[in-house]
């Protein structure tokens, strides 16, 4: 089959947030017709899922790697359950992935663990900068690990255990409140 027929991964993703949208539009609609369709999609959803299984088991260890390094089969893998790498794995991949940028900057980022659907990732150093470049490297991290753990439900900061470094910067917030409060105790 030629790669013009092929839909690239924007396209995949217009596709996907239509069948999201259409089903929702079927789910609001009472009754069993409304109910048919939704068993229709969901029984083709686990008869794919084990295709893709089968596919998986009986695929050389390199077109496996080829799969899952692939965004839409990747994400099919999860969806069905039959990812080959453990969701730890796949977000240390995701962490690797953008580790360079942030040691770049003087900043270093890991994995503090994973509980209820949440990653946790420990962001420490100077890489996390000012409050506005903190919230685009947090941005960053938090899009790296769900593009390869979609099955995760959010992607949180923890504080660095081993204590932050002192701020180059004291926020005016700060400053003017203990002004505030040394103006009344005088």
């Amino acid at each position: 089959m030629a790669d013009a027929t092929r839909l690239d991964d924007a396209e995949v993703r217009q596709r996907l947030a239509r069948i999201d949208e259409l089903l929702e539009r079927v789910e609001q609609v009472p009754g069993p017709t409304a109910e048919a369709a939704i068993e229709a999609v969901q029984t083709l959803t686990e008869v794919y899922g084990e295709a893709l299984a089968r596919v998986l088991g009986a695929a050389s260890p390199p077109l496996v790697e080829r799969m899952v390094g692939d965004e839409l089969l990747g994400h099919l893998l999860v969806l069905h359950d039959v990812h080959p790498d453990p969701l730890a794995d796949r977000v240390e991949r995701a962490l690797d992935g953008i580790r360079p940028y942030i040691e770049s900057n003087g900043g270093r980022v890991e994995l503090a663990g994973i509980e209820d659907g949440v990653a946790r990732v420990r962001l420490s150093g100077s890489g996390k900068g000012c409050s506005s470049s903190s919230t685009t490297v947090e941005e960053a991290v938090t899009e790296s690990v769900l593009a390869l753990a979609p099955e995760l439900t959010r992607v949180e900061p923890v504080p660095d255990p081993a204590g932050e470094e002192a701020p180059s910067l004291i926020p005016v917030e700060a400053l003017l409140s203990r002004t505030a409060g040394a103006g009344r105790n005088a």
